[in-house]
């Protein structure tokens, strides 16, 4: 299994990082990982914003050049893994700029005439693993689970990555003294170095 995990926190010293280096920790121990690429989106200085104009058009975007070496990352990985906070009720937009560039039309998808695309990641899975200052059912009861819906089925299912395919740990209270990040970060690590597809 090939395991791709795109972070994206400006801080090494983050919590985040933490959970990016049990996730490393994990799947270096799980015989089933046969290898991992790490995609630190701030230390790479990806530039997440769209440019569109006469010589560079939207319909073109799953072609270029510029972005072959991140196509080629998620054409090579069998599970996608995520690392990331939630602000203000969504991934920030530094990830949310890579998903607009990368999983564009032509590459991630085709429009087939019909009410939804051909998604063309089929085989693939997902893991997200995010973390937030308030509690963890603050995104379900008040936002109506609104990161979720938006990830699973807005994106991945779009693309042809099956709901069940798509793994989800958010981890609320991630501020408080009491928050209990010892444990959570240990559950990371023993899912990674088990977690069989």
């Amino acid at each position: 299994m090939n395991l791709l995990v795109i972070y994206t926190h400006p801080n090494h010293k983050s919590l985040n990082y933490a959970f990016l280096q049990k996730v490393l920790e994990g799947s270096g121990e799980n015989p089933k990982v046969t290898d991992i690429q790490v995609l630190d989106l701030y230390e790479e200085q990806f530039d997440p914003v769209l440019v569109f104009h006469e010589h560079k058009r939207r319909r073109d975007m799953h072609a270029d050049p510029a972005l072959e070496k991140y196509r080629n990352q998620l054409l090579w990985a069998d599970k996608i893994v995520f690392v990331y906070p939630i602000w203000w009720g969504r991934p920030p937009a530094m990830l949310l700029g890579y998903i607009d560039k990368m999983f564009a039309s032509g590459f991630a998808y085709r429009d087939n005439g019909k009410l939804l695309p051909e998604g063309l990641l089929k085989g693939k899975s997902v893991v997200c693993v995010s973390t937030m200052k308030g509690p963890a059912l603050y995104p379900l009861y008040w936002l109506n689970n609104a990161h979720k819906t938006l990830m699973r089925k807005a994106l991945f299912q779009f693309v042809g990555i099956r709901c069940r395919s798509v793994k989800f740990f958010e981890f609320g209270s991630m501020e408080d003294v009491e928050g209990r990040q010892e444990q959570k970060l240990q559950r990371i690590y023993r899912y990674f170095k088990t977690v069989a597809g």
